[in-house]
């Protein structure tokens, strides 16, 4: 099978339609994903596991079950690549970690992965990740890195850089991801795709197993455009009980959300959230798409969100939970081999009080006051996705005015701390070609403005997404 990247790249929702009445075969369309990640992957380094033989024979049984007439789901022989963090069937769960490079292969699924085959997805195979997906670059310590497809120098982001890196070039229309800090709008804004993260509890992350970040981590699926990300949303979203936190189901579709897209009406702009320091090349980006908006009807306003940066409180519950993690390793053999990184986050957290964590969780909730307050006037929210142009692979951070910032994504994990919606788009392209994103973020459980502004802004840009190497 030849790589048919016009294929890969059609929406999902046709895909899915063309399969389910028979006129394009889930082999096929599995074949050519195959076909494209035989050829790419090992450059682009996206991918960890693949299993050929058992996505060729999943899409087969779906054929076969379109020729009988039956149901085969709204994503039909659809291929998904799985971020490596969540559970699939057939394939170890590293997490990033050459601790578990070893592990026995999943029984089962995660959720998400679950409702994603019930819809029809054929999973192909697994996706990088840093080590217990910790940072911000899709690098880990046993020597595997994700490419940029639009610079195989440049970093493609993280945690769910292969995710982005996959979706970008082309090689699977849909990959999961998940967000703790950024971690899919990180990747969506330096791949070029529109990345969006529910708001916390709209997918579950129920299962045998604890979350690992407490109240911080939301999953979502990554796709080219967000019209191919929401059938995908349809399917996942919705309560699970072993989820606390889970949310009831929308009383409609996300996708139908999307049939007829207009400007938000009332737009908050900041360009920095009142305390950070962005890079201008990339502020000079953000703010001519956020003018496109006004031209075309939107009421722009300049606004300063917080007034400090929420990293304190952030770091503070990451690390507290990275100890708990790690926290069998200390003093064996194996924690050696833990990034030493991710290590130094669990060995700062050691000096932490049960009050500190607290304080964390008490600046969270002031944090989402002053959301509160701002959407009660305004749609949605605008900045840049992230502060420094994309890092070189394996850099210490962004570049923001010619320097090194280790806190490029400073504008990102707030936004966890809120559990707020929030997506990213592509706003157009610095100097050297690289794409830049802006954040779309709404007011609790708001998914759906984020959703249609992410759209709206697509429409108005039209910028070409696909990276030159993978036309």
């Amino acid at each position: 099978m030849g790589v048919d990247r016009v294929l890969l790249r059609r929406p999902v929702a046709e895909l899915a339609a063309d399969v389910r009445r028979g006129a394009l075969a889930a082999r096929e369309l599995v074949g050519a994903s195959l076909a494209a990640i035989e050829q790419d992957d090992e450059v682009l380094g996206a991918f960890l596991a693949v299993d050929a033989e058992a996505a060729l024979a999943a899409a087969a049984a779906i054929d076969e079950r379109v020729a009988a007439g039956e149901e085969v789901g709204a994503l039909a022989g659809i291929p998904l690549a799985v971020k490596d963090t969540e559970d699939a069937a057939g394939f170890i769960t590293t997490i990033g970690s050459s601790i578990h490079r070893d592990d026995p292969v999943a029984r089962t699924d995660s959720l998400l992965v679950a409702r994603l085959r019930a819809a029809g997805c054929v999973v192909v195979g697994k996706t990088n990740t840093p080590e217990h997906a910790w940072k911000g670059d899709t690098t880990n310590a046993w020597g595997h890195a994700t490419h940029n497809p639009w610079s195989l120098e440049r970093s493609a982001g993280g945690s769910s850089g292969g995710s982005a890196a996959a979706v970008a070039a082309g090689l699977v229309p849909m990959a999961t991801g998940s967000d703790g800090g950024g971690s899919i709008r990180i990747p969506a804004a330096v791949n070029g795709l529109t990345g969006f993260k529910p708001s916390l509890g709209r997918i579950p992350a129920g299962g045998p197993h604890p979350p690992g970040w407490l109240d911080l981590s939301s999953k979502g699926v990554m796709t080219r455009r967000i019209a191919d990300a929401a059938p995908g949303l349809d399917t996942a979203i919705g309560p699970d009980p072993t989820d606390l936190r889970s949310l009831p189901l929308p009383d409609t579709r996300w996708s139908a959300s999307l049939d007829s897209i207009g400007v938000p009406l009332r737009v908050a702009w900041s360009p920095d959230l009142g305390f950070a320091r962005v890079d201008r090349e990339i502020l000079e980006v953000c703010e001519r798409a956020v003018a496109g908006l006004a031209d075309r009807g939107a009421e722009v306003t300049e606004v300063r969100v917080w007034d400090h940066d929420p990293l304190s409180e952030w770091f503070r519950i990451v690390g507290c939970c990275n100890e708990r993690t790690l926290e069998a390793l200390r003093d064996t053999d194996q924690w050696g081999l833990v990034d030493p990184g991710l290590a130094l986050t669990a060995d700062v957290a050691r000096g932490y009080t049960a009050t500190d964590v607290i304080r964390a969780l008490d600046g969270a909730h002031l944090l989402n006051l002053a959301l509160v307050e701002l959407f009660g006037t305004h749609s949605v929210l605008l900045c840049p996705t992230v502060a420094g142009q994309t890092p070189r692979l394996g850099a210490g951070g962004g570049l923001i005015d010619g320097v090194e910032d280790a806190n490029w994504v400073q504008l990102t994990y707030g936004f966890n701390l809120t559990r707020s919606p929030a997506g990213s788009v592509c706003a157009g392209f610095t100097s050297d070609s690289m794409p830049v994103g802006l954040q779309v973020v709404g007011p609790q459980h708001g998914d759906v403005v984020v959703l249609r502004t992410l759209a709206a802004l697509e429409a108005s840009l039209d910028l070409d997404t696909v990276p030159p190497a993978y036309r």
